[in-house]
């Protein structure tokens, strides 16, 4: 099921390669935070609807309510997309990179099993990986201090 979720995820990818943004345009609001090769690595794509793999056997697996649920924005592997109305939110595009370190820490398999697992055992706001996220972004908004977030990924996933 995760072969075919990735095979999926790269067809996406590709798809949308020509729309892709670089994450570098963001270097100076995030300095500190993400490294300017980890930002020029790193694409974003904006859409009028959020893709997601719809295959009954996530449904099965009990992950219809993730699915199903409206999301300003999701990452797959290097790549995540957004909502055109929340194009300009520097709080999600921050969220997202945070995912996209982790899918890099952890790499596809690994990260979209423990995803899986922690939206199944835990529910989405609970989960260690989007909660990571959420405290990231929230850190971000409030000025917090500068914390190299691909360090903490690697030591905290």
């Amino acid at each position: 099921m995760l072969h075919q979720i990735e095979k999926w995820i790269d067809q996406t990818n590709i798809e949308y390669q020509e729309q892709r943004i670089s994450c570098s345009k963001f270097f100076d609001e995030f300095k500190g935070f993400y490294p300017l090769e980890f930002l020029q690595q790193s694409y974003f794509v904006i859409v009028d609807t959020i893709p997601k793999p719809n295959f009954p056997e996530l449904r099965q697996m009990g992950l219809g309510d993730f699915i199903d649920m409206e999301v300003h924005g999701i990452t797959y592997k290097n790549t995540y997309y957004v909502l055109a109305q929340f194009a300009s939110d520097l709080r999600l595009h921050f969220h997202e990179l945070v995912h996209v370190a982790q899918w890099g820490h952890l790499g596809a398999i690994a990260f979209m099993e423990r995803y899986i697992t922690e939206i199944q055992t835990s529910g989405y706001h609970e989960a260690p990986l989007e909660k990571m996220a959420y405290d990231f972004d929230a850190h971000f908004t409030r000025g917090g201090e500068k914390v190299d977030v691909l360090n903490y990924v690697a030591q905290k996933v």
